[in-house]
């Protein structure tokens, strides 16, 4: 019985969580059975699994994800996951924070993504717009702020992929697919972890863009809310001095990590 017992718990010590991803909503794979729940989405039409309707773009998954975003609803309308057995629990350390998502969406607005733990409880969503329109865009989200912060188990995964404080004024088909989760980012071989630094922000002229920990090169675009790329740039200094004033959105590359801040030009 006393090894019996030691067995146990030295399983559970090394293997504590177990996390189902990718999210490919493929036959064998995560997501195509999970219970999705729709939610503040006027009548909340069910999420559905459909045939991918641009195979041709970097995404060329037979099976994705169809959230139809209605006007009548609200800006955080989204999709969750069932608590528990649907993507298990897990929780952040540093090899395990990164969580990327591919999108296809026809405007440009918020990708919102967020995990809860078994009570409901939750640190706030991050956000990402889309810089892409009518094709495939992989955007990858940071949460290693959140690590080490309650909640520290997390069980279900929620999505908004509309989030649009500025109100719909259509309904918004948008597809998702390949949600990794928590996957690790590596370069080379090796593990690292950087932090995208995009300053000052409200910017008038010159906006720096810097990666710590990461010494390639940057790949940077500027976009404006229509998704027309404005600028572009593998220098870590741009002057923006003669735009309009409004909202743009950054897209940094670097290394195998694509990221994008909103900036405001004042």
């Amino acid at each position: 019985m006393k090894s019996t017992l030691t067995q146990v718990l030295v399983f559970l010590t090394i293997f504590p969580f177990a996390q189902n991803v990718p999210i490919d909503f493929e036959l064998g794979g995560n997501g195509l059975n999970w219970t999705w729940t729709t939610f503040e989405n006027d009548t909340n039409p069910p999420l559905e699994i459909v045939e991918n309707p641009d195979p041709s773009g970097i995404n060329a998954s037979p099976r994705v994800a169809k959230f139809t975003a209605l006007q009548l609803g609200q800006p955080w309308a989204g999709c969750e996951s069932m608590h528990g057995s649907d993507i298990g629990s897990f929780s952040f350390n540093n090899s395990n924070c990164t969580v990327s998502i591919m999108i296809w969406k026809s405007v440009i607005s918020d990708v919102g993504i967020k995990f809860v733990d078994a009570t409901n409880a939750a640190q706030p969503e991050i956000k990402i717009a889309n810089t892409l329109v009518n094709q495939w865009e992989e955007i990858i989200f940071d949460f290693s702020s959140r690590i080490g912060v309650y909640p520290i188990t997390k069980d279900q995964i929620v999505i908004f992929p509309d989030f649009d404080l500025g109100g719909r004024t259509q309904d918004n088909v948008i597809y998702f697919d390949n949600v990794y989760g928590t996957s690790t980012s590596t370069e080379d071989g090796d593990d690292y972890k950087s932090e995208l630094i995009v300053s000052p922000n409200p910017v008038k002229d010159l906006l720096n863009i810097s990666v710590t920990n990461f010494s390639g090169d940057l790949d940077i675009q500027i976009f404006d809310l229509a998704g027309i790329l404005v600028a572009s740039s593998k220098k870590n200094k741009i002057n923006i001095e003669s735009f309009a004033k409004g909202i743009y959105l950054v897209k940094v590359v670097y290394g195998k990590i694509t990221n994008v801040v909103k900036i405001i030009k004042a």
